[in-house]
C-alpha cells in the first residue's frame, strides 16, 4: 500500500484499505452513507465491536454495493473514494457532464431527478427530526422546470499566474478545498453563459500579465447578453416585474423558478389575513416588490443603505406605491416599523448562516402574526426554528424548492404563526 500522510489516522482502516459496503442513505452533503461493524480500539479487536460505524463515499446511491477505499478515517467515521459499482440502483442515471465526479459543483447527475427530490424532501425532514426534535410534514419538493440550463451565474476562477500563464480556470475539485478543476463548458449553466464562457476564458489568458495573484471571473446572464463587469447593471424577469441590481450582487440565480417561488411564499405570508408585510432582509426586492399585490404596506429593511436604495429603484419603475424601504442598522431592524405586529407578516430570506441571536430576539420582541422563514440552507434553519418555537411560534408548512438541480443544495421555506 502507498504510504499514508502524515496525519492519517489509522484506526478503525489502513490507508488505502479496500472494502466492499452496501449504501443505506445519502448525507446532506450528498454522499453515500454506509456502516459497518470495526473492532473495539480498547481491545484491538479480540471480543468487543463497535456496530454502526459510518463510511462516506461519494457518488454512491442508497441500495449500492460498491467497492471503495479508505483514504481518512475521523473520530467516528471514516471516508473513501468509489472504485466500483457492484450492483447498481435503479436511481441512477448518466451524468450530463463529462467532468461529473472531478468538478466539485455537482452531487446528484448520477441520481434520476425525481429520486433527487425525493432525497430532498427527506433531508428536511431528517434534519428537522434530528437537530430539532420536530415531527412535521414536509411538502413534496418543488421540481425546477429546468433540470439543465438553468444558471444565470457562474463564478469560475483561476489561481495565480505561473510564468506569465493562466493554468486552470473553473471550480474546486470534489471533496477538496483547494485545487482547481478546468471547466471550459458548465451543463447547469445557460446557453448564453456556455457562449460566452470561451472568450471570457482566453481574455483572461491574453490578458495573464495583468494578474499578480489568482482572480474569479464572473458570467450573469441578463436578458439575452452576459455581462462580465460585477458593476454594471442588469435585469431580472419575475413576472411581470422587472428588478435591475449589480451584477456582482446576490440575487437568485434560477430565475426559471423563481415565479413559482416567489408566490408560494406570498400565498403563505397573506394566508393569516395580515395587513401588513416586512421583508427583513429585502436586497434589491425580490420578496417586498413581488408580494407587494398582497398587502396594504409593505417595507423592507436592510443593513445596506446601497441594496435599500436598489430595491427603491425598483419599486419606482415597476409602479409599486405601497413600499417603503429602509436602511437599519443590525441592531434596531424594527425600530422603525410602525406596523401593528398583530396585523403583520414577516419574510426573513437570510444568507447560508442563518439568522443571528441578535436578530432572533429582535423578532421575538416585536411578535409579528406570521413569519415565512426562507433559507439556502435548511441546517441553520432548523437551528432557528427551535428557537422560534421556543418563543411561541407554531410551525404551520415546510416547502422545499429545487433551486438548484443536480446539486445538494436547495431552498426551504417554512410558515410559522404566532
Amino acid at each position: 500500500m502507498p504510504r499514508p500522510p502524515k496525519k492519517f489516522h489509522p484506526f478503525p482502516f489502513e490507508y488505502h484499505q479496500e472494502l466492499e459496503l452496501t449504501i443505506d442513505a445519502l448525507s446532506n452533503l450528498g454522499d453515500g452513507i454506509a456502516r459497518v461493524s470495526v473492532p473495539s480500539p480498547e481491545d484491538d479487536g479480540a471480543a468487543e465491536s463497535r456496530e454502526g460505524w459510518v463510511v462516506f463515499v461519494p457518488f454512491t446511491l442508497p441500495g449500492e454495493k460498491v467497492r471503495a477505499r479508505i483514504f481518512r478515517n475521523d473520530k467516528n467515521h471514516s471516508r473513501a473514494d468509489l472504485l466500483e459499482v457492484l450492483d447498481p440502483s435503479t436511481d441512477r442515471a448518466e451524468p450530463g457532464c463529462e467532468l461529473f465526479g472531478l468538478c466539485g459543483g455537482c452531487q446528484y447527475q448520477h441520481l434520476r431527478y425525481e429520486a433527487q427530490l425525493a432525497w430532498k424532501t427527506r433531508q428536511v425532514e431528517e434534519l428537522m427530526r434530528h437537530m430539532a426534535d420536530v415531527e412535521h410534514p414536509v411538502l413534496p419538493c418543488h421540481p425546477s422546470p429546468r433540470q439543465w440550463g438553468y444558471r444565470s451565474k457562474i463564478t469560475p476562477h483561476f489561481a495565480k499566474p505561473q510564468n506569465g500563464t493562466i493554468q486552470d480556470i473553473g471550480f474546486l475539485p470534489n471533496g477538496r478545498r483547494s485545487g482547481l478543476v478546468d471547466v471550459p463548458k458548465c451543463p447547469i449553466a445557460m446557453d448564453e453563459i456556455n457562449a460566452a464562457l470561451p472568450g471570457v476564458r482566453e481574455e483572461a489568458r491574453q490578458n495573464a500579465k495583468n494578474y499578480r495573484r489568482g482572480a474569479t471571473l464572473l458570467l450573469r446572464a441578463s436578458e439575452g447578453r452576459v455581462e462580465t463587469n460585477p458593476n454594471a447593471v442588469v435585469t431580472e424577469h419575475v413576472g411581470e416585474l422587472s428588478l435591475d441590481f449589480l451584477a456582482g450582487d446576490f440575487f437568485q440565480n434560477n430565475p426559471f423558478i423563481l415565479p413559482d417561488f416567489t408566490g408560494h411564499v406570498a400565498r403563505e405570508a397573506a394566508a393569516g389575513g395580515a395587513r401588513y408585510l416586512v421583508d427583513a432582509y429585502c436586497g434589491s426586492g425580490l420578496f417586498a416588490l413581488t408580494l407587494a399585490g398582497h398587502f396594504e404596506q409593505v417595507a423592507g429593511v436592510e443593513v445596506s443603505e446601497t441594496s435599500a436604495d436598489w430595491a427603491r429603484r425598483n419599486a419606482k419603475s415597476n409602479s409599486i406605491e405601497n413600499t417603503t424601504f429602509l436602511a437599519a442598522s443590525a441592531e434596531a431592524i424594527f425600530e422603525d416599523i410602525a406596523f401593528d405586529p398583530n396585523q403583520t407578516a414577516i419574510v426573513i430570506d437570510p444568507p447560508r448562516k442563518g439568522c443571528s441571536e441578535e436578530f432572533l430576539d429582535q423578532l421575538v420582541a416585536f411578535s409579528p402574526s406570521r413569519v415565512v422563514y426562507v433559507s439556502c440552507n435548511p441546517a441553520t434553519q432548523v437551528r432557528d426554528l427551535e428557537k422560534l418555537l421556543a418563543a411561541g411560534f407554531k410551525l404551520e408548512t415546510v416547502q422545499p424548492f429545487d433551486l438548484f438541480p443536480h446539486t445538494r443544495h436547495l431552498e426551504c421555506v417554512m410558515t410559522l404563526s404566532k
